[in-house]
């Protein structure tokens, strides 16, 4: 599907992976729709994009919330052919911590709801809109949705039972979705990313950074949001790619800690 003139939402796109993809997508001539619930970051980006780019304040977990901003994305653009789904979250927690301290129920679950149930909410509203729309490639392509996983999907770290559990679901059900959406034209990938220098790393010590850069396999260094942002496109062109779960990790395998 060629990318230029088409319509994505992005969640998560005021900032990181969302924001390098959005601009990637604009620069190729797309139109897109940041759903962030930084209203000043989103704003200013879409403002900094021009006529390509919409701002939509969305909380993805919910309903009501998630719908306004493909309503919105609608009365602007009139169609939704890309979905990137960048939204989340990942606290760490033990699941028996210090002084025999349980995971809190509550951190577990609100990991849950934002990066599953709220990826899943954003996809579901997306893919009932491309569902309606005409094709737009030979072989009937009406949409594409991008989910991200994460590699503690595959091998989470001690500490991360609810991000990895969240994460591996999202990679759990990407090829039932392609299965799901196949009737209509719509194809589902993840990305799973290892260790990409999101604004997060900034606050890390440079020791921390150094011996992080030293775990990947090659090239030793955090991968970068344009490349995520690289490999989104690539999906989005490529019509043979459906229910996939990539790994841009730089061949790292994460250790227990």
């Amino acid at each position: 599907m060629d990318i230029e003139n088409k319509v994505a939402v992005i969640t998560g796109g005021a900032s990181g992976l969302g924001e390098a993809t959005a601009r990637r997508y604009a620069g190729a001539g797309a139109k897109v729709a940041i759903f962030d619930l930084n209203q000043e970051a989103g704003q200013a980006l879409a403002d900094e994009l021009g006529d390509a780019a919409l701002f939509c304040a969305v909380d993805v977990v919910d309903e009501a919330s998630a719908a306004q901003g493909i309503e919105k994305t609608l009365a602007a653009f009139g169609q939704i052919h890309i979905c990137n789904n960048f939204a989340g979250i990942s606290p760490g927690c033990k699941t028996v911590g210090k002084d025999h301290v349980p995971h809190p129920l509550d951190k577990f679950r609100q990991t849950i709801d934002i990066n599953l149930i709220g990826t899943f909410n954003v996809l579901r509203l997306c893919a009932s809109q491309m569902s309606k729309q005409d094709p737009v490639t030979e072989s009937g392509t009406r949409g594409v949705i991008i989910n991200t996983g994460s590699i503690a999907g595959y091998e989470g770290q001690i500490g991360q039972a609810a991000y990895a559990a969240s994460k591996g679901a999202i990679i759990g059900m990407t090829l039932c979705l392609a299965r799901d959406l196949a009737q209509y034209g719509i194809r589902v990938n993840t990305i799973v990313p290892g260790l990409i220098h999101t604004p997060l790393f900034d606050s890390f010590p440079d020791p921390v950074v150094e011996s992080l850069e030293a775990s990947v396999l090659y090239p030793k260094r955090l991968g970068k949001p344009a490349e995520i942002a690289h490999l989104s496109q690539y999906i989005v062109e490529n019509d043979y790619t459906n229910g996939e779960c990539i790994r841009m990790d730089g061949g790292l395998r994460m250790q227990p800690r």
